[in-house]
């Protein structure tokens, strides 16, 4: 134990082998890693974040189809599907995407469509993001969607290709 305290005090970020094979360190820090995660964060079925059950951002996913645009939900009117916490609006919003979520949640869960297209997964922000055919699609950042939308039809097609695999690693 006098390591353990020696090491902190010393401003230390080494731990010693001898450490963790003690289990000293190394269950208090699974513990951790796993016990303020949600279910959903875990199973990575939708993109939440690391420490969050949100989809999307707290952002509303009908709002991009019905006003064009990125708009912030509220905890007023929330939804649980797939694994995750949706955030509304409105009402209104809510009640659409209950009768149907597919139409209205983003494609490949979330996670970015670019990266998706390239065989990995990554986060997003809400204010990247494109409607195609009637189905919503975020990346990652503004830059990263440039790239995406130099061939969305190919980068579509291949992140189709590369959800199902994807998906059953996470």
């Amino acid at each position: 134990m006098s390591e353990i305290v020696q090491n902190f005090r010393a401003g230390s970020r080494m731990i010693s082998r001898r450490m963790m094979l003690s289990g000293l360190v190394a269950l208090p820090l699974a513990s951790l890693a796993l016990a303020g995660l949600p279910r959903s964060a875990m199973a990575g079925e939708v993109y939440t974040g690391t420490f969050s059950s949100t989809a999307i951002n707290g952002t509303d996913p009908v709002a991009y189809f019905t006003e064009g645009r990125p708009v912030e939900g509220s905890s007023d009117f929330e939804s649980e599907w797939n694994g995750a916490t949706w955030l509304f609006a409105s009402a209104e919003n809510k009640a659409k995407f209950d009768a149907d979520p597919e139409k209205y949640a983003p494609q490949y869960g979330g996670y970015c469509a670019w990266a998706v297209s390239q065989g990995y997964t990554a986060s997003t922000v809400p204010g990247a993001w494109a409607i195609v055919d009637g189905k919503l699609y975020l990346n990652y950042s503004k830059g990263v969607q440039k790239r995406w939308e130099t061939d969305i039809p190919d980068h579509i097609a291949t992140g189709d290709q590369n959800w199902p695999g994807i998906k059953a690693g996470l």
